[in-house]
């Protein structure tokens, strides 16, 4: 059983590398500086894809820690008056807070530093 499952695994992985590039014709891909036109890919330069990309990932960072804020309220209304349940809510809220404060941070960095770099050059 073990042979089989081995030989197996070794024929698709040689098949991989082998096999699914000629089937794809991506060996005679040839076009040149032309290459992100011709198969569909952005033509905006790398430094402003990263800014995007940074841009897109710092929103959902921050939209994640205000989901943690909402629900550490939520937690707090609906505590009923148990101070530990009240205690947990809070301790949901400072860190939601803290975890806005350091995204909202790095967001700030890494703009100054994705526009230096773009003015720079």
């Amino acid at each position: 059983m073990k042979k089989s499952l081995t030989s197996i695994i070794v024929f698709v992985a040689l098949f991989s590398l082998l096999g699914l590039p000629q089937i794809a014709s991506a060996v005679s891909l040839d076009i040149g500086i032309n290459y992100a036109t011709a198969t569909g890919l952005g033509t905006k330069d790398i430094r402003e894809t990263i800014a995007s990309i940074i841009n897109v990932a710092m929103g959902l960072l921050g939209i994640i820690a205000v989901a943690i804020i909402l629900l550490g309220g939520f937690k707090w209304m609906t505590a009923g008056g148990s101070e530990e349940k009240v205690s947990d809510a809070k301790k949901l809220i400072i860190s939601g807070v803290i975890g806005l404060v350091i995204i909202l941070t790095a967001y700030a960095i890494a703009s100054f530093v994705v526009s230096s770099i773009l003015n720079a050059t």
